[in-house]
């Protein structure tokens, strides 16, 4: 029988304490994917107003912005970029240096991670604050049959596109791609189409999910969604609650 992780109060845990908890592992040979969602305890990923911005509690928040300092790139579909109305990263350069020091990811030189945004028509609007307001310049990862003049547009916006389909996008393609430019240490924040499409390709390496204390209704999705069932295996890595009933788990692939 496999012994559950003991609970951790997140209040008990420095930042350094808690990014030794979510280290990436130290030079990953190949890619780590990692995706990070927030739930209600009744499974939905929106509340009010159809973000995911309403579930999000002080802890949540707190685990958001480190797996972001701790990350290499951070990939998302553009309909979650729409919605939750994404800005170019923004993280501390200090922080990133010393992670990257101790091995446990950031950058050598401190600097955000890019948002890599995955559209397979490149239907993005080249004025978008994801665009304008990023300090690393954002990816788009789009497909060969995508129009050029829109391609051409993110180009002069001042993004970089990359075409890892003909005219479809596999999930296997994401990661790759962005390891072939030393983008190893992979943070996923959606939404639950890319999600389920990456975890049913098996190319999920591990899961950080953020439970909030609410009940929702409604008719909200899950945090994965796809046109076929499957099934992965997951062991957990920890259990961190907060006092106002946040739970925060991790889940590696088994």
């Amino acid at each position: 029988m496999q012994r559950s992780p003991d609970a951790i109060q997140l209040t008990d845990l420095d930042n350094e304490a808690l990014a030794d908890l979510y280290a990436y592992p130290a030079e990953p040979e190949r890619s780590w994917l990692r995706v990070n969602f927030v739930a209600s305890i009744d499974g939905a990923v929106t509340g009010t107003g159809g973000v995911s911005e309403f579930l999000g509690t002080p802890a949540d928040k707190r685990v958001f912005h480190l797996l972001r300092e701790l990350a290499e790139v951070v990939l998302v579909g553009a309909g979650t970029v729409r919605a939750e109305n994404y800005g170019g990263a923004q993280t501390d350069p200090h922080f990133r240096r010393d992670l990257y020091v101790r091995g446990a990811g950031g950058h050598p030189d401190g600097t955000p991670p890019p948002i890599a945004i995955v559209t397979a028509s490149a239907a993005l609007d080249p004025a978008h604050r994801v665009i304008t307001t990023a300090v690393t310049p954002t990816l788009i990862l789009t497909t060969a049959a995508a129009p050029s003049a829109w391609k051409r547009a993110l180009t002069d916006a001042g993004a970089e596109v990359l075409e890892v389909g003909d005219r479809l996008i596999e999930p296997h393609a994401l990661p790759a791609a962005l390891a072939a430019r030393g983008l190893r240490r992979v943070l996923c924040e959606g939404g639950p189409q890319l999600f389920g499409a990456l975890a049913g390709a098996g190319a999920v390496d591990e899961l950080c999910l953020t439970t909030a204390p609410l009940l929702i209704g409604g008719g909200a999705r899950r945090i994965a969604v796809s046109h076929e069932e499957f099934a992965r295996r997951m062991t957990p890595a920890h259990v961190l609650f907060d006092t106002d009933g946040t739970v925060l788990t991790r889940w590696i692939r088994a």
